[in-house]
């Protein structure tokens, strides 16, 4: 073959297949958000999850891997501070190039402020209120937030979600013009599929949304906005800061009163605060999980995630 031949042979190969440029590498922090880019992103490229194999994100430490993954990535996606507070220093020092997409910040965000441990009660609109004395002063937990500050955990609440992923898609679409109409594909079809998700709740909570329960901490109260649910208190303010016995009493005595159907522990941390409130007062335990702990990371998981708590919650506050 003549070197005109091959550089002919070469030109049709390159037209026939382009070079695409590399799929900018993406980080998210925790699985369901994870799992909301995962959807963005299908079939074109994998995001890397930071808090997995069943970690925390409350109690989370970084790992020489994370610190590579975040030097190396073009975006960061992360909800804030009031999560994720072992990502503020690192992504500070080791995010280099990186667009840090912080998605508390997202407009059009339904936003709702922490309560307190303990019980709550509710006024004549529907809105939890804890004891003032205690609300109305700031108290930093390990949690990384104050009391008044934002309640962090967005993605549960649908309405939220599909908010969240039409964010997602558009920073992906800024960093990757040229998968820009597949990013647009996917965000569409992810928006159906959460529209769907949130009529199938709506569906399934509707018989026991006003049956009281107790949460194990102040981790569900989009779910509870979002669907009319009863949540009469939270057994502690945040995972790693156990409730004082005042707190604790003040909690079994309102279980008792309103005659709660459920406390609901969480997979991740210890059952037995949750068994000592729920004892004597007829309150069944069950599992709820708001960050995916035990799911397989990917485009499914934050349907799954949902799905799980609906039935737990439809399955214990349901029975007889």
């Amino acid at each position: 073959m003549t070197r005109s031949a091959a550089l002919l042979a070469s030109l049709c190969l390159a037209l026939a297949f382009p070079v695409r440029a590399e799929t900018p590498r993406v980080v998210v922090s925790i699985p369901p958000i994870h799992s909301l880019v995962a959807g963005v992103m299908e079939g074109i490229a994998t995001p890397e999850l930071l808090v997995k194999g069943g970690a925390s994100p409350h109690t989370y430490s970084l790992k020489p891997s994370d610190a590579k993954a975040l030097a190396e990535a073009r975006l960061v996606f992360w909800v804030g501070e009031g999560l994720e507070a072992f990502l503020v220093k690192p992504l500070a020092a080791l995010a280099g190039q990186a667009k840090v997409v912080e998605l508390i910040e997202v407009p059009d965000l339904r936003r709702l402020p922490y309560r307190t441990a303990g019980a709550w009660k509710r006024d004549d609109h529907g809105h939890d209120h804890a004891d003032k004395k205690k609300a109305t002063k700031p108290e930093k937990t390990g949690h990384g937030h104050a009391h008044g500050d934002t309640d962090a955990h967005i993605w549960l609440a649908p309405a939220n979600a599909r908010v969240l992923a039409a964010a997602i898609m558009a920073a992906l679409v800024e960093a990757d013009p040229a998968n820009a109409a597949r990013f647009r594909a996917n965000g569409q079809r992810l928006h159906d599929r959460l529209a769907a998700l949130e009529a199938d709740m709506k569906t399934v909570l509707m018989p026991v949304k006003d049956r009281p329960f107790v949460v194990f901490h102040d981790a569900y109260q989009y779910l509870e906005d979002a669907f009319g649910l009863n949540a009469i208190g939270a057994v502690a303010v945040a995972p790693e800061k156990p409730p004082g016995p005042k707190s604790l009493a003040a909690l079994r005595k309102r279980i008792i009163a309103t005659r709660a159907r459920c406390v609901f522990r969480e997979p991740q941390f210890p059952a037995n605060l949750a068994e000592t409130v729920a004892e004597g007062t007829g309150a069944r335990i069950a599992i709820l999980d708001p960050e995916g702990i035990s799911g397989n990371p990917g485009a499914n998981l934050y349907f799954d995630l949902m799905r799980a708590n609906v039935r737990a919650l439809a399955e214990c506050l349901g029975a007889n």
